[in-house]
């Protein structure tokens, strides 16, 4: 059966039940979208957007205004001021290596980001370019030197990101002394489809398929260093702002993708993060 744009984020929405369960307060679905030549934030409730009036940050207003979900373009969550990024942050992933002593961070442009539904696209000289699903938090307030118990106060919710890294350009023999290239091409940083508020987002399954396969299957509870953590330790010497969002790190085993291939970005409660590999 064709998947499609609106099928993605109903099934989603359908199976947020569990999320739902264990959330701590109710859950809201934020989406940022574009109807004619407006771009707008709004809440989705099943197949209808609400449109919202204001800051997504502070406090945004409903309006009479709605749209079904068919009428619009979802885009990435909100506009974040920095990309952040956590590294070697599930056991499974970083295999017989010892973990990490701290929390390993670096930065994304934010010129990465890409849209759901829209294209990872392979840049000339790649050939080695990897899916990375992740949990991504959103913060939603100015936060500097915060302490780990006060660190949840300072996350507003949670979506789905895809850390798209060209192995070759990392680690490989066309290494760069930074990843400018490797973790921050254009398109290599997908996010969406909405930020999610309510949810225990320390126990969520992520699960990422690649053409329908099962390629990572883990529940977040299972990161080294947990979203406090990593907001408390980040905060320790990067003041954070409104709309940053934070890569948590991906679990597991990777592997390329190719021209052509469709990776999902799949984790309970929040939605499913859709995109299609094309060629530059």
């Amino acid at each position: 059966m064709k998947t499609t744009r609106r099928s993605v984020l109903t099934a989603a929405v359908a199976a947020a039940g569990l999320g739902a369960a264990q959330a701590q307060s109710p859950v809201t679905r934020y989406v940022r979208f574009r109807k004619g030549s407006t771009i707008s934030y709004g809440i989705l409730d099943g197949d209808t957007v609400t449109h919202l009036q204001g800051d997504l940050f502070a406090n945004p207003k409903p309006t009479s205004t709605k749209s079904k979900l068919s009428e619009v373009k979802l885009l990435y969550p909100c506009e974040p001021p920095k990309v952040i990024a956590v590294g070697l942050n599930y056991k499974s992933h970083i295999g017989n290596r010892p973990a990490p002593p701290r929390c390993e961070i670096f930065y994304k442009p934010t010129t990465c980001l890409q849209h759901p539904e829209e294209p990872i696209v392979i840049p000339k000289g790649a050939n080695n370019v990897h899916f990375e699903g992740e949990l991504v938090l959103v913060i939603g307030k100015r936060a500097s030197r915060v302490s780990v118990a006060d660190a949840p106060g300072v996350i507003f919710g949670v979506t789905c990101g895809n850390d798209v890294s060209e192995r070759d350009w990392q680690n490989g023999p066309d290494k760069d002394l930074q990843w400018w290239r490797a973790k921050g091409a254009t398109t290599f940083g997908p996010l969406g489809p909405s930020i999610v508020t309510g949810l225990n987002y320390g126990n969520l399954l992520l699960q990422t398929r690649v053409n329908g396969k099962v390629m990572q299957k883990q529940v977040t509870s299972d990161l080294i260093y947990g979203p406090a953590q990593i907001v408390s330790t980040i905060s320790e010497y990067v003041a954070l702002a409104p709309g940053d969002v934070i890569y948590t790190g991906t679990p597991g085993a990777t592997a390329k993708m190719n021209p052509g291939d469709v990776c999902e970005i799949d984790i309970e409660g929040i939605g499913i993060l859709r995109n299609k590999i094309a060629a530059a």
